[in-house]
């Protein structure tokens, strides 16, 4: 059993509410621009989205089915089209290293 599966929702077997469903946590502030609602899902401020994303309902089940799934998928994504994987930490220490140098040209 993965970590992420432990006892988070309702049990398989447990009845179907739609009230329950639909009714999301308090979400609580993560940014200026961000919230989380459940444990390790970071959602961008729906009040950010009105204008130009249309909003919809979306079932906490799917939220958390999608979250739980989401290491399955980039692995999946990793192995079939990825020549190769590159961490963002190596990403930003190689955009620290040229920043003084474009500094410099200013």
């Amino acid at each position: 059993m993965n970590d992420a599966d432990s006892n988070e929702g309702p049990a398989a077997s447990a009845p179907y509410r739609r009230a329950e469903q639909y009714r999301s946590p308090v979400p609580a502030r993560a940014s200026e621009v961000a919230q989380t609602s459940f444990e390790n899902v970071y959602e961008v401020d729906p009040r950010l989205m009105q204008v130009h994303v249309l909003q919809q309902a979306f079932p906490n089940w799917d939220t958390l089915r999608i979250m739980r799934s989401r290491h399955d998928y980039l692995a999946w994504m990793h192995q079939h089209f990825a020549e190769k994987v590159v961490a963002g930490s190596s990403l930003l220490d190689e955009l620290e290293r040229e920043a003084p140098d474009t500094a410099s040209e200013r």
